[in-house]
């Protein structure tokens, strides 16, 4: 099936801008994004015409929990953090995902139809991510990339969940003890495991281990729930150790290391920013942390950390980034580019360019005006959102409908 997405104002985002451009979709791909003298429209196709309006790639949520910690029904949705065991690098946030949480609507709302969802930050390890599209009947019509990245976390939180139970780890120390502990461990494992190969000799495999050692293969990304900057400190020293990528996610007190995150190429997923001081670590967060980042040179997305922050609400953080400093066409790629770049999703979401997910979302003006609305959303070619004028409210479209 095509459709035509006509005479809107198209940002690509990993190019200029095209007034009066055409979007054409062709069986869940975009197949062409240009002007409209040269982009053809096959006969047939279903046109939708955005004049007047404006044409984004839907936005990407780097760091988000819906769906794992669904919100009004307390314990029973919430299956953030198993916090029994301080390396829950075994666990996958995918087993864990409701799809008919209403947090998915309210992203369809916001513009938002890719996020990596994670485990808590309740352990040291938390556990395997996975990168999913807000719309669909199960997590395999959604799925985008599991693992996405393995979480890890720094600080207060695991300090807090296993001291409240006097056993490791009670302190900074015994939490980057744990992690320490078990990357040594995930060496000895690999070592152990391919002489085992080698030679042809049985080996008793671990789940756990299994994925570290996927950390140090490089081949999956360490994503580190950490605020102060000494934990950052901490966060560097041990990747140094052990040699993985690193990606920082939350960066409260990132503007006081810019200089040296950037020096070290290390991308930021920042956020939430529309919270209160709610802990010790977080005193210092401010508005203008996205954009000094960004100017330093880091590579910079942008997270509500949903539900602490509802995740329609992403696109509203941007303007308030934009409104402490932050250069507009960068809050942008810090919706869009950037967080599909830093997860590796980048083949398949965060822009306009042929042969991506026709993930496209249509806005009644520029995204970071407080006043425009995400209007039409696509996921996939297939409209998920339509916003209804006359009723004032949005309607999704049902994943478990089939046609006869």
């Amino acid at each position: 099936m095509d459709i035509a997405i006509t005479s809107g104002y198209v940002v690509p985002v990993d190019g200029d801008p095209i007034d009066g451009g055409t979007v054409l979709i062709t069986d869940g791909r975009i197949a062409a994004v240009g002007a409209a003298a040269d982009v053809t429209v096959p006969e047939g196709a279903e046109t939708v015409d955005a004049a007047g309006k404006w044409v984004l790639p839907g936005f990407v949520e780097a760091h988000g929990h819906v769906g794992i910690h669904e919100e009004t029904i307390g314990w029973a949705g919430d299956d953030t953090n198993e916090m029994t065991d301080p390396n829950g690098a075994r666990m996958r946030a995918l087993d864990a995902i409701n799809p008919a949480d209403q947090g998915f609507t309210d992203a369809l709302s916001g513009g938002v139809t890719s996020s990596v969802i994670k485990p808590g930050s309740g352990n040291p390890i938390g556990g395997r991510t996975v990168a999913i599209k807000m719309w669909g009947r199960s997590m395999e019509d959604r799925l985008i990339k599991e693992p996405a990245s393995v979480k890890s976390a720094l600080g207060e939180n695991p300090k807090r969940v296993y001291g409240n139970k006097d056993t490791l780890p009670s302190t900074r120390q015994g939490v980057a003890a744990v992690i320490r502990d078990a990357f040594t461990k995930a060496q000895d494992y690999k070592a152990k495991r391919d002489h085992a190969v080698q030679e042809g000799t049985p080996f008793d495999r671990d789940n756990t281990l299994e994925t570290l050692v996927r950390v140090l293969d490089g081949e999956v990304p360490w994503c580190q729930h950490v605020h102060r900057a000494d934990d950052m400190h901490t966060a560097m020293r041990l990747a140094d150790e052990f040699g993985y990528r690193l990606i920082i996610n939350h960066c409260t007190e990132g503007h006081l290391l810019a200089d040296e995150i950037a020096e070290r190429g290390i991308p930021v997923i920042t956020g939430p920013l529309m919270t209160s001081r709610s802990k010790v670590e977080v005193g210092n967060r401010t508005l203008a942390n996205p954009g000094i980042l960004d100017r330093a040179g880091v590579k910079v997305a942008l997270t509500t950390d949903a539900p602490v922050i509802p995740i329609e609400f992403l696109v509203y953080q941007a303007i308030l980034c934009v409104k402490e400093g932050m250069d507009r066409d960068s809050a942008i790629r810090a919706l869009t580019l950037n967080p599909a770049e830093i997860m590796g999703l980048d083949d398949r979401v965060g822009a306009l360019r042929p042969g991506m997910d026709a993930d496209v979302v249509v806005w009644s003006g520029d995204p970071l005006d407080i006043m425009s609305r995400a209007q039409r959303v696509f996921v996939g070619g297939r409209e998920v959102y339509t916003y209804d004028e006359a009723r004032r409210e949005g309607v999704a479209a049902d994943p478990y409908y089939r046609e006869a």
